[in-house]
């Protein structure tokens, strides 16, 4: 999948979890992720760390939908 799709969604859908093709799962923002187009990568900034994800290793997108945590937290 071409990574100016994930861009696509994740600009309408505001959140999204991806799948990379080595089976790998990212919760993705607006807030949180941008996009190099000319190195061809997803950059997902989280507390912990950076992550550099390959732009055209995305096999799946899922859009998230908000929800009630069960934790009351």
């Amino acid at each position: 999948m071409k990574m100016e799709a994930v861009e696509h969604e994740l600009k309408n859908w505001g959140e999204l979890i991806i799948t990379t093709a080595s089976g790998e799962v990212y919760e993705i923002h607006l807030g949180d992720t941008s996009f190099d187009t000319k190195g061809r990568v997803i950059k997902l900034t989280t507390p912990e760390a950076e992550f550099l994800i390959d732009g055209d290793a995305v096999e799946n997108i899922k859009k998230h939908y908000g929800h009630r945590s069960s934790s009351g937290a």
